[in-house]
């Protein structure tokens, strides 16, 4: 059995991404790892480099004119594309995202199982959203639960709107088996001063009206994470060792409002039936397990 990581970053030193460690943390489940490195304007290409022999890159420049967040998914298109044949499963992860060592095993045993049965294109990982500093995570039922982090080596597959999930052509759901493993998403953990910047820069690839811009711009100009209605817990488990070092270095204060349970009624309403039923209202699922 033969895999392959893919994954794609631009300016990720600048924003401060986590995106050394995402690669890191598959590193050891991968005999190469396929990233696309968008012209950036700081040494993001430089780091990437440093990682060693398994990583290959491709240097891309990215469609500006793209809305919808369109153009993370052409970027994660471009690294899967260019996986040799020889690969037979590939592992996908967002410069945001980091695999803890722990759930190696159980990826590496998922894979070779289902080697050679076709009917399954990939595997569904639970998520882990950290939200305001590495000690907690957001607990509003808006977070996305699952999803696809590991593909079939079948070019037929495509990445999906904004990245957040593939499809197979023409336009089908991916059959996939749910695993024990959970994609640790630190999107929303970083300096204040670098999460205001990340999502002024990331508003220009969603939406092309001037106007809307303008206005998440300056709302973002004054935005604390306290400001924010999201309900959150403390984190009680372990950070990948990759991530420790990043986890130790954080230099800001994050105080969540203990007494905030819910974001709304419908944030209430959606997290007590998924409680007792398991069944989310409104979840969306671009996939179907197996």
């Amino acid at each position: 059995m033969k895999v392959c990581g893919f994954s794609f970053v631009r300016n990720g030193v600048k924003l401060e991404y986590p995106f050394l460690e995402a690669i890191r943390s598959i590193l050891p489940l991968c005999d190469e790892v396929i990233v696309a490195v968008g012209k950036s304007t700081d040494d993001t290409l430089e780091q990437i480099k440093s990682l060693g022999p398994k990583i290959t890159i491709i240097e891309t420049v990215w469609e500006e004119g793209l809305v919808q967040g369109r153009v993370l998914a052409v970027e994660t298109d471009k690294a899967f594309q260019a996986i040799p044949d020889k690969y037979d499963w590939c592992i996908y992860i967002q410069g945001d995202e980091v695999i803890h060592e722990k759930y190696h095993p159980v990826m590496r045993e998922s894979m070779q199982q289902y080697l050679d049965d076709k009917k399954v294109d990939g595997f569904l990982f639970h998520y882990t959203h950290f939200f305001g500093s590495y000690a907690y995570v957001g607990v509003n039922a808006g977070w996305y639960r699952r999803e696809i982090r590991i593909v079939r080596n079948n070019k037929e597959i495509f990445s999906y709107r904004d990245a957040q999930g593939f499809r197979k052509k023409p336009n089908d759901k991916l059959r996939v088996k749910l695993i024990n493993a959970y994609i640790y998403h630190y999107g929303w953990v970083r300096k204040p001063e670098a999460m205001r910047e990340k999502e002024k820069q990331k508003i220009k690839l969603y939406d092309n009206n001037a106007a809307a811009i303008s206005g998440y711009t300056e709302y973002m100009n004054d935005y604390t994470y306290e400001k924010a209605t999201q309900p959150v817990k403390l984190f009680t488990g372990t950070h990948p060792a990759v991530m420790q070092e990043r986890v130790n270095a954080q230099n800001w204060a994050f105080h969540p409002d203990p007494s905030l349970k819910y974001a709304s009624a419908k944030d209430r309403f959606k997290r007590v039936v998924g409680k007792w039923t398991g069944w989310f209202p409104g979840e969306y699922k671009n996939y179907k397990i197996i």
